[in-house]
C-alpha cells in the first residue's frame, strides 16, 4: 500500500503545484509525458522478459488459467459499461478506457491523457490506485465471502506484483501462480486495449 500512497502523494503535490504556478503555455509537460510514457513501455518489456518466476509459470501452467485473465477482462468491461451508463457524462468508450486499466494506474493514465485528455487520465489514475488498494484492504474478505480467485480478479494486473503479497497470504501458494500469470497477461494487455478502445 506504501507504493499507492507515494503515487497518490506525488499526484496531490502536482495538483497543488499547478494551482499555485501558472503553466499556461508551458508545453514541456506534455512534451515529457510522452517521452515518460515511452520509457514506462520499454520497463514495463524489460520488466516482463526478465521476469524469470513469469517464464516459469507460462511453463507450467495448464491451458484452463487463460480462462482467469479473461473472465476478469470480460467481467471489467461489463462492470465499467453498466456504470458509464448509469452516469451523466461519462460515455461508454471512456468508461471502457478506465476499465482497461485493471489496476494498472500508472501507465493506463499517461496513455488516457495522452489519447483522450488529461481528465479522462486523472479518473483513470484514482480508478485504478482505487481498484489496488481495495485488493490490498479488503482482500481477506474476498477470500471468505466470493472464494480464492475473487482478489487475484479485484487485483487485476497488479496481482503479479503489489498485491501478491496480500494475495498469496490469504489464498495460499498454489493461487501464487495463477495470481502472477493473470497479473501478466492483464499488463501485457493494458496498452493495447486502451489504446484499442480509445482510437
Amino acid at each position: 500500500m506504501r507504493s499507492s500512497l507515494i503515487i497518490l502523494a506525488f499526484f496531490l503535490s502536482g495538483l497543488l503545484l499547478a494551482y499555485g504556478v501558472d503553466f499556461d503555455g508551458w508545453t514541456a509537460v506534455a512534451d515529457y509525458t510522452i517521452y515518460a510514457l515511452y520509457v514506462l513501455l520499454f520497463l514495463v518489456g524489460v520488466g516482463v522478459g526478465s521476469s524469470q518466476d513469469a517464464l516459469a509459470v507460462l511453463r507450467r501452467v495448464n491451458w484452463k488459467i487463460i480462462l482467469v485473465p479473461l473472465a476478469i477482462v470480460l467481467g471489467t468491461m461489463l462492470g465499467v459499461g453498466l456504470v458509464s451508463l448509469a452516469l451523466s457524462g461519462v460515455s461508454l468508450r471512456e468508461g471502457l478506457a478506465v476499465g482497461a486499466g485493471f489496476g494498472y494506474y500508472s501507465l493506463s493514465s499517461i496513455v488516457i491523457s495522452q489519447l483522450h485528455s488529461e481528465q479522462l487520465g486523472v479518473v483513470a489514475l484514482l480508478a485504478n490506485v482505487l481498484r489496488e488498494m481495495l485488493t490490498l484492504l479488503l482482500t481477506p474478505l474476498m477470500v471468505r465471502y466470493f472464494g480464492k480467485l475473487a482478489p487475484i480478479a479485484a487485483g487485476g494486473a497488479t496481482a503479479m506484483d503489489t498485491t501478491l503479497p496480500i494475495i498469496t497470504r490469504f489464498t495460499g501458494s498454489e493461487y501464487a501462480v495463477i495470481a502472477v500469470f493473470s497479473g501478466l497477461v492483464l499488463t501485457v494487455l493494458v496498452p493495447f486495449l486502451v489504446t484499442l478502445i480509445l482510437q
